[in-house]
């Protein structure tokens, strides 16, 4: 699972698409490689996304039993 922190984590920049049917023959390897390249890139984004919230998710959990324990305490 990546160590990241999410909100620190920049969503990859969406790969160019020419408009011209002629410009992605003429640049397919590269756009290509784009492509390829920004979908794993977005794919270990989702992975970080995901490695975060159930970061924080256990982390709520064990704030909220901390808060449970001082309301009783000061009841």
């Amino acid at each position: 699972m990546p160590q990241c922190r999410a909100p620190t984590r920049v969503s990859p920049e969406r790969p160019f698409l020419p408009q011209s049917q002629e410009d992605m023959r003429a640049y397919a390897d590269l756009l290509r490689a784009d492509f390829e390249s920004y979908i794993a890139d977005i794919q270990e984004y989702f992975r970080c996304l995901d490695a975060e919230r159930a970061r924080a998710l256990q982390e709520a959990r064990e704030v909220s039993e901390d808060y449970g324990r001082l309301v009783e305490l000061l009841d």
